[in-house]
């Protein structure tokens, strides 16, 4: 048996091996043929004075506008020709306006990540957006963004409203600021949860599952709430960052009843008020940044009072997880490692063994270096863990509670990812990547893309050790 292991393990990682290396070689090709139409056009634009040298900066903090063209003898195109008519047009109370869109092609040697990945592959993540800020007073900015995302069977591409923000700074002076924010905020914990929607801003093209689940995304991202947000300076070392707020959890979708839930239930989650809170430390030179994020979500469950074997009672719980956040920055390293505790909590009101008086704490880490070749090549190695239960790291546990119908599947209760990329900004807006992930466990798999059978409660087909490979295109405008 341990022969027949190694030597599936063997052959998943050789057939891994050459998925990155296609993938390392459609990114090269893709680059080689933009770069030799940079060229192309730039050999007919008259030679430039030499300027200074460039100081380095990290790529992903580079603003797309860095690249607009100035030279008047360049050929006009349609898209260059609305993009320097858009630049240049001035518009109201310094309105800005932006957007992104990104393709994923994603390949599983088992399971199905947003969509039938292990049948050949699949297109089946696609992100696109277009937000807006206007600033009509000093102290006032007004901010929305309209979200498109395509990502298997819990996110269909529909467009929604991701974020709508009315941010009034009550005091400024220097480095200190107090204000407050209403409307639809993103949920401020971790580093990355308030711009994982964007492509650039992410260090990789799927954030560390075991933190920044994507299967209760819409959960996570936003919600409507009420934020006090101030920052302060602190001696000369640095400065803090504090938010806290007071919000109602955006909870009607599938993906998030199904992981709350076990299933996706005939009746709806309810919103409740919940607290959410972080502080962020940063020194001056940008090189240490120490975080802690809190949340208590609230939520329960109303029954349609259907005769249903899927209906539960109405019932209730809460998820109190507290995060740890850490990140080292210098010229090329970047290392970041951030740990969760997740405390969930069911009642006793949901007529259900799998879910009355449950009470279980779940943990979470990774830890990561991102390294920069040059400001336009970086990659990253990432080792990412998740264990629902903590008391209870390998399943074993669970599964003695119920063998007939949880026998075989420990491995759904905890997930250890190690990942390895590679990013190439082609241009300060066109990014490229391509990255590998070997997966022992399935906690983070989608209930929907992965769904459960109804009669035995148990996940059809889902295999302990896997394998995924994923490229993506992005731009920014």
């Amino acid at each position: 048996m341990k022969m027949l292991t190694c030597s599936r393990l063997s052959s998943y990682f050789i057939s891994s091996v050459r998925w990155l290396g296609k993938g390392i070689a459609v990114l090269w090709m893709i680059g080689a043929v933009s770069t030799q139409a940079q060229q192309l056009d730039q050999s007919q634009k008259q030679p430039e004075p030499a300027q200074a040298p460039v100081k380095w900066v990290q790529a992903k903090d580079l603003p797309a506008e860095a690249t607009e063209a100035g030279n008047s003898k360049e050929k006009p195109g349609v898209v260059s020709t609305v993009l320097k008519w858009w630049h240049s047009t001035e518009r109201p109370g310094d309105l800005q306006i932006h957007g992104f869109v990104s393709q994923a092609y994603i390949s599983t040697s088992d399971n199905d990540v947003f969509g039938n990945s292990d049948k050949g592959g699949s297109f089946g993540l696609t992100e696109a957006g277009l937000n807006a800020s206007l600033r009509p007073l000093p102290r006032l900015q007004l901010s929305a963004q309209v979200l498109s995302r395509r990502a298997g069977e819990g996110n269909s591409g529909m467009p929604r409203l991701d974020y709508a923000i009315f941010d009034y700074r009550l005091y400024s002076q220097e480095v200190n600021q107090f204000g407050i924010r209403v409307g639809r905020l993103k949920n401020p914990f971790g580093f990355y949860n308030e711009t994982r929607d964007v492509a650039f801003t992410r260090p990789s093209i799927m954030l560390p599952q075991s933190i920044y689940f994507d299967r209760t995304r819409n959960l996570g991202l936003s919600s409507d709430s009420v934020q006090l947000y101030g920052d302060t300076a602190v001696s000369d070392w640095g400065t803090l960052s504090t938010q806290f707020g007071v919000t109602l959890p955006v909870v009607n979708n599938r993906d998030t009843e199904s992981s709350l839930l076990g299933l996706v239930r005939p009746g709806e989650l309810n919103r409740e008020i919940s607290y959410i809170g972080r502080g962020i430390f940063e020194t001056n030179d940008k090189r240490l940044r120490l975080g802690i994020s809190g949340i208590w979500l609230n939520t329960s469950y109303d029954p349609k009072k259907l005769s249903s074997p899927l209906e539960l009672g109405p019932g209730a719980l809460e998820f109190t997880p507290v995060i740890f956040s850490a990140q080292y920055n210098s010229e090329r390293w970047t290392l970041t490692s951030e740990y969760a505790i997740r405390p969930f909590s069911y009642d006793r009101n949901f007529k259900s063994t799998r879910l009355d008086g449950q009470h279980f704490v779940g943990e979470s880490y990774y830890f990561q270096g991102e390294y920069r070749f040059t400001p336009n090549w970086e990659g990253f190695l990432r080792y990412d863990a998740l264990f629902i239960d903590r008391s209870d790291r390998d399943g074993s546990d669970w599964v003695a509670k119920n063998p007939g119908g949880r026998s075989g599947l420990g491995h759904s209760r905890f997930a250890k990812d190690i990942a390895v990329g590679i990013r190439w900004n082609v241009t300060p807006a066109f990014m490229l990547r391509a990255e590998y992930h070997h997966v022992n466990g399935t906690g983070w798999l989608s209930g929907l893309d992965n769904p459960i059978d109804l009669r035995t409660g148990r996940p059809i087909d889902t295999h302990q050790h896997w394998d995924l490979f994923a490229i993506q295109a992005s731009y920014r405008f």
